[in-house]
Order: structure tokens, then sequence, then C-alpha cells
């Protein structure tokens, strides 16, 4: 990291268990057999060393501090509060920040009700891939949704381009349905069938 970078390296650990916080500032020294050859000391962020950022006012002053709060506090009664701290803090900070903290913090607070708390207060993009949060899932939905829109209107245009009458009735069933497998038969019955209603053959 140092060589590619260059800058510092730091290894930062965030807990929400005070004695396993304690545990992990080491230092662990690493080498084979007796030969000590690096020695690491991480850098503990946990309940006993990382204040509760309850005021919003305080959240925005220092947004990375507060979600690391978050992190820290995530099995504790007050996290609620400190997660409306945050939420509302972000609401007045730039999007790419919104979109970073809010993120970070669900992937970092794992399976816990803070993290269900979490997913209800932020909607935003991902920064964080492959780790199954809200975000995601928001992005997957609508990309999902951007295909379903998609599919019906090449059902509707194959249709109007073969001279079949569209009335709306049909329109409307084709672009309210949000399933790619049913509108991908539709679209193959739309290369042949002489009646709009004929789409929805099987549905019947």
């Amino acid at each position: 990291m140092k060589a590619k970078y260059k800058c510092p390296a730091l290894l930062l650990v965030v807990c929400q268990d005070k004695a396993t916080a304690d545990w992990a500032t080491g230092p662990f020294r690493l080498g084979a057999g007796g030969w000590t050859a690096l020695s690491v000391r991480p850098m503990v962020l946990g309940p006993g060393n990382t204040p509760k950022i309850i005021d919003k006012e305080e959240a925005a002053q220092n947004l990375a501090l507060a979600t690391f709060s978050a992190m820290a506090h995530g099995r504790d009664p007050a996290v609620d509060d400190i997660l409306d701290a945050l939420a509302r803090a972000l609401g007045t900070a730039d999007e790419e920040d919104v979109v970073f903290y809010a993120e970070m913090l669900e992937s970092g607070l794992g399976d816990t009700r803070a993290a269900k708390t979490w997913r209800k207060l932020v909607k935003i993009h991902t920064y964080f891939p492959g780790r199954g949060t809200l975000i995601e899932e928001t992005l997957e939905q609508g990309r999902v949704e951007g295909q379903a829109k998609e599919r019906a209107e090449t059902v509707l245009r194959m249709l109007e381009r073969r001279e079949v009458a569209v009335p709306d009735e049909v329109r409307e069933r084709v672009l309210g349905c949000s399933d790619l497998e049913t509108l991908g038969r539709w679209l193959d019955r739309a290369f042949t069938v002489t009646n709009a209603e004929d789409l929805f053959e099987e549905e019947r």
C-alpha cells in the first residue's frame, strides 16, 4: 500500500465489543519460527475510546468520526440516537459524501439491529459492490425495472411496425408488466400475432 500510493499505511480496526477492541490493539509480532520480521500495532476504534456522537451539528463537522462512532457503538442502546444524528448530518452533505459514508456504515454494522435501522434511513448509490446492501438492492431493482420498461416498449414498437392495432388496455398491460420472462414471451409473439390481445393467449 505504501509503495503503491506513496503514503503512510495504517491498519484500522473497528470493534463493537470492548474486550475484542482491547485485544486488537496488539502489538502482533509476525515472522517465521523465532524470527520476528514484522510488528503490527493497529489503530483500534471501539466502545471504550470512540465518542458517542448524537448531535447533528457535531456529526456534520466530522462525518468520518460520526460514521465510526455508529460502527463502534453498533450494539449500544444509544446507537439509534447516533444513527439519527448521522442521517440528519448526511442530509446536508455533498452527494458523494452521502454515498460513501452511508454505505460504508451499513457494511460496517454487519448483521445487527442497527443495520436494519440504518437501512430504513438511507437509500443511495453504492461504493461497496458485492456486499448485498440496501443500496445495491435498490440499484439492482432499478436495473431490472429499466430492462422491463425497454422490453415492454419493444413489444409495442414491434406491433406498431407490423401495423397491428394496439388498444389502450393492451398498451397499459404491457407497460405495467415488470416480469422480464413474461415480457420475453410477449415479444416473441409480437412478431407473429395479428391481434394485439393474442399476446396474452396463455394468460387468459
